[in-house]
């Protein structure tokens, strides 16, 4: 489940819990990531395809599957649990509710598309800004529209939409702070509202263990480095580990160079080039995303749990 955690996260909840209804949440969910790769490979599959249609047939029926077993029971959904209230008034916008909320569900559906496109790479405010001001050009109401779409990704759909402060690399952060402008700097990432333990369960793809192994691994290393580590020796590190630098079929990684930029373009990790005595030096450092709280808490918790062990198995 990835789309819809709020409807695990109320089905498991031990007072209504219902296997069979989490499977038929989780299947709809599978099946409308299919439409997403349908939606997003227009050359392969157009729009109007056959195979497209019966992807959001079968997508439909699991849906109603899901509600309907939910409607038979004796429980109520909590009040709100579907739909965020905006408390602020848009008519100062001069626009009507139709619009706003049109203007909302696009900044709502470009978020989760192009999250889910491109492997979970932030979106910079200026994207979302655009799809307001190509037709609308009141101030402020793109903040408006991002604050709602922000209200209903988690009131609907259980995510919540983390803002982003891009981080300079430290050789360039006295030096350009001044000249970075706020909006510049956003972006928006999607991460989930699941508790820890339904989202392990439910949310986990066991196929992707490697790509979230293989992400600590790097982050830990440039952590334990002090947050900054020379290019060179990152891939001394890795090589111990029988991961090369120009390694491109590796079984499970594939190209690991690429696999290392992707944390680039994730921000995980940010790339600076500083020049020195001896030439120009290439510095990865960890970037906001490993350095917001709850992240850089978990990557010291894990560190500190693996080194307990080992000082355990050492003794023993």
């Amino acid at each position: 489940m990835v789309l819809y955690p709020k409807i695990v996260a109320y089905l498991t909840h031990p007072f209504v819990g219902n296997k069979a209804l989490v499977a038929a949440a989780a299947d709809a969910d599978v099946t409308l990531f299919a439409v997403f790769e349908a939606l997003f490979a227009p050359e392969e599959a157009p729009r109007s395809s056959p195979t497209l249609k019966a992807k959001l047939s079968e997508f439909g029926s699991l849906l109603r599957r899901v509600y309907h077993e939910v409607s038979v029971r004796t429980w109520n959904l909590p009040r709100g649990f579907w739909m965020a209230n905006s408390v602020e008034d848009f008519s100062q916008f001069g626009i009507s509710k139709e619009e706003k909320d049109k203007l909302v569900g696009e900044v709502i559906r470009y978020m989760l598309f192009k999250t889910h496109q491109n492997s979970g790479c932030p979106i910079k405010r200026e994207e979302l800004t655009q799809l307001v001001t190509k037709n609308y050009h009141q101030r402020n109401l793109p903040t408006f529209v991002i604050n709602e779409a922000k209200e209903k990704l988690s009131s609907v759909f259980g995510y919540e939409m983390k803002e982003l402060q891009r981080a300079l690399p430290s050789s360039k952060a006295q030096t350009r702070l001044s000249q970075q402008s706020g909006a510049d700097s956003k972006s928006y990432i999607l991460t989930s509202q699941l508790p820890p333990n339904i989202y392990e369960k439910y949310v986990v793809d066991a196929n992707n263990a490697h790509i979230s192994g293989f992400t600590f691994v790097i982050i830990s290393t440039v952590h334990l480095a002090g947050g900054k580590i020379p290019e060179e020796n990152l891939w001394s590190q890795l090589r111990r580990m029988g991961l090369g630098e120009n390694e491109a079929n590796h079984p499970v990684l594939g190209n690991v160079k690429q696999a290392l930029e992707l944390l680039v373009q994730q921000r995980y990790l940010q790339k600076d080039k500083v020049n020195g005595p001896e030439g120009n030096t290439v510095y990865y450092e960890l970037a906001e995303r490993t350095l917001d709280a709850p992240m850089s808490d978990r990557v010291k918790e894990y560190i500190s749990q693996i080194v307990q062990d080992n000082t355990s198995v050492g003794a023993a």
